[in-house]
């Protein structure tokens, strides 16, 4: 009886998971089609509370930076994780900013070895390829959160990770800081 009560609850705590990313996508979606009305502040306005509460910020700010995280200091973390956070939500009031018949389909999810999740996902674009989103997934507290998201087999963290730490190594703390500052500053343009 024990284990069907953790097998119960490995699944509620799945469907937790999913929730997740259901809800953050049908909040990408939204913005999408009032994409162009709302103009970009108004995408950035709208996603923050959207990108904040699926993914876990701090986390991922983390990660992009790699061992390079122990060598700063507590205000640098909290500096990096601000603008890091900053860089997300601007990314996507970027990069989802219209809306031209665009659906997200969940397609699976599995447990990962260290006891994540991914969830397997794909957004369909009239008159193209659909995209194939993988996101991953930790528990976080009570619930889970956004640690990665890999768009056709790309991890946008490693990505990052690769970048920034070369940055944080060559050029220091500031000229990361400054790097990014300049990229969010980039999309609030475009």
């Amino acid at each position: 009886m024990a284990g069907t009560n953790l097998a119960y609850a490995a699944e509620q705590s799945k469907s937790t998971a999913g929730k997740i990313v259901d809800k953050f996508q049908e909040e990408l979606i939204a913005v999408m089609k009032d994409g162009k009305k709302l103009g970009y502040s108004g995408r950035y306005d709208k996603l923050k509370d959207a990108v904040t509460n699926s993914h876990d910020l701090p986390k991922i700010a983390r990660i992009v930076v790699g061992k390079e995280w122990e060598k700063l200091t507590e205000t640098q973390q909290a500096q990096l994780v601000d603008v890091f956070s900053r860089l997300s939500i601007a990314s996507y009031a970027h990069n989802f900013k219209d809306y031209s018949g665009e659906s997200f389909t969940f397609d699976n999810e599995e447990e990962t070895t260290r006891g994540g999740l991914v969830i397997h996902t794909h957004l369909t674009i009239p008159d193209d390829k659909p995209v194939k989103f993988d996101y991953m997934l930790k528990e976080k507290g009570d619930s889970w959160r956004i640690i990665n998201i890999i768009a056709n087999g790309v991890s946008d963290l490693a990505l990052k990770r690769s970048e920034y730490t070369t940055i944080l190594q060559r050029e220091g703390f500031d000229a990361l800081i400054a790097k990014i500052n300049e990229k969010i500053d980039n999309y609030s343009k475009q």
